[in-house]
């Protein structure tokens, strides 16, 4: 194991050498001399390519899961350079299938049962192929009781993945560590707590029950939505490994020709997005938090028409309501050019430290926002106006928590469809009777009346005890005990200090005397 490891150690050395990284990195280390002695006995070579490229080439190279740390990494623009971010976003998550022998073995291993018994027509040849699953066709069989012949999509994940992922996560905590011990800004960029975050990530979406868990939740906060379809779940043929859901058809929402040659009315579907989004955040605070191309389809038959489809539900965020309060509050402060409030947000909340002067944040905001809002509304990358905050926060130490680096990538997501589907859509003026509903439903008297009968279901129980506590807390005596006990002490303890203090005396008064003895004698009156 530890041989393979090494053997795996020096590839990915060679591979960042073949891409020139290592000139990156030798330019930032803190040892001047190490950087000195490393080029003078290494071979040179040179690369005209931008920074950026040779690390995205570099991460392709080392296969899928290097792949994917890309892609999390590209979120993450409060640590990174802008260019290597940009660059990092065009990873794409594409591998070869593997073979259909070896789908149908942990299909059958997970179901228990034979697929011919269990469908009664299944496609050996994958749909869709990704670093983690892939996905075949089917149709449900007799054994399937009422859900018989339903049209489903079966994603299977791929064999012994765990032992791979574990292996080269591994090794990115070694590295992680090395380069926050060398590399100048390695601390800033905290890449162990991203190889962290990066972990749990992976080892969620290995869990495809958990996946199907999150579709469940999605579909059920939508049941009644006329614009947003989520596929339902097999329960009964869902394992961690395998699961089998709804067959969705439509026409992928980035082929906007084809929408538009099929009479789908792109302005309405583009607004549909937005509100999409902001309800799940805001009302919901579940939301889908992969919502890329390749995951939103848009149905052009029957009662899906026009309707946004989701897909791939194996990264979700979610927000409290602390967030939401926050979140809302920035949001509506922003589009007031009100930059203070948002400082004084940023240090209510606790991501900036507390010493931190509002007046100095405040007019980092204000030089990061206030070119952006000088364009129309319909110009502005309401997406970008957080990337750049989160670049502008870096010298105030601003904790950027995990739930909004997920929250910034899919409005990034659902920023650029919606641009895409309708070049003049003006996320503001889609997105403010949302945030303006949404905080008179949680601040307003609506909100007082809500909460209060989230809280009713306490009261029911929390009432009729009232009375028996209220007689326990005048009835007991212990508390009265523990009192007494305590004034002995103090009575005690005083009458200790009363005693040396009349022994003080005393010694005091035999002092005098004897000094007064001894100065004027037995008769001092014989002076006189």
């Amino acid at each position: 194991m530890i041989v393979l490891q090494f053997f795996r150690l020096v590839r990915i050395i060679g591979v960042a050498y073949a891409h020139g990284l290592d000139e990156i990195a030798l330019s930032s280390l803190r040892q001047r001399w190490l950087a000195r002695l490393v080029r003078l006995f290494s071979p040179r070579h040179r690369t005209s390519l931008p920074r950026g490229e040779r690390l995205r080439l570099a991460l392709t190279a080392l296969g899928p899961i290097f792949v994917k740390f890309g892609q999390a990494l590209s979120t993450r623009r409060d640590l990174l350079p802008t260019d290597v971010a940009d660059e990092l976003a065009l990873l794409q998550d594409r591998v070869p299938p593997f073979d259909s022998a070896t789908a149908r073995h942990e299909i059958e291993a997970a179901l228990g049962r034979r697929i011919d018994d269990v469908f009664s027509q299944f496609d050996d040849e994958p749909v869709a192929s990704a670093s983690i699953a892939q996905v075949h066709l089917g149709v449900l069989g007799p054994a399937a009781g009422t859900a018989a012949g339903r049209a489903v999509a079966v994603k299977v994940l791929r064999p012994r993945m765990r032992a791979v992922i574990d292996k080269d996560l591994a090794l990115m905590r070694l590295a992680g560590g090395l380069i926050e011990r060398i590399w100048r800004d390695g601390r800033r960029l905290k890449l162990r707590e991203v190889v962290a975050e990066f972990d749990k990530v992976l080892h969620d979406e290995l869990d495809l029950l958990r996946e199907a868990a999150n579709a469940s939740q999605l579909r059920r906060n939508f049941a009644a939505s006329p614009i947003l379809r989520i596929p339902e779940m097999f329960w009964d043929f869902c394992s961690e490994n395998v699961i089998v859901m709804e067959r969705m058809t439509g026409i992928p929402v980035s082929r906007t020709d084809e929408l538009r040659a099929a009479g789908i009315d792109l302005q309405k579907l583009s607004r549909d997005g937005v509100e999409i989004f902001f309800t799940q955040v805001f009302r919901d605070g579940f939301f889908h938090a992969d919502m890329h191309p390749g995951n939103i389809y848009v149905g052009v038959d029957g009662e899906d028409r026009g309707r946004w489809i989701a897909l791939d539900f194996g990264i979700v965020g979610t927000l409290s309501d602390f967030d939401q309060n926050y979140l809302a509050q920035n949001f509506l402060a922003f589009f007031r050019r009100d930059y203070r409030r948002v400082a004084e947000a940023h240090v209510e909340s606790g991501w900036v430290p507390k010493e931190t002067r509002i007046d100095e944040l405040e007019s980092a905001i204000r030089a990061v926002c206030e070119p952006i809002f000088d364009k129309p509304l319909k110009e502005i990358s309401f997406g970008q106006v957080l990337l750049r905050l989160f670049a502008a926060s870096r010298r105030f130490n601003v904790e950027i928590q995990p739930q909004l680096v997920l929250l910034q990538k899919t409005l990034l997501n659902i920023e650029g469809l919606g641009r895409q589907l309708d070049p003049e859509l003006d996320l503001w003026k889609t997105a403010k009777p949302q945030l303006e509903r949404w905080m008179n439903q949680r601040v307003g008297w609506r909100g007082l009346a809500d909460r209060l009968a989230q809280e009713a279901t306490h009261w029911t129980q929390l009432l009729p005890q009232v009375p028996r506590l209220v007689h326990r807390a005048l009835s007991d005596r212990v508390p009265q005990k523990d009192l007494l006990v305590e004034l002995q002490r103090l009575r005690i303890a005083q009458e200790h200090n009363n005693r040396l203090l009349v022994l003080a005396i005393v010694v005091g008064l035999l002092a005098a005397t004897v000094t007064l003895w001894l100065v004027f004698g037995p008769h001092p009156a014989a002076m006189l």
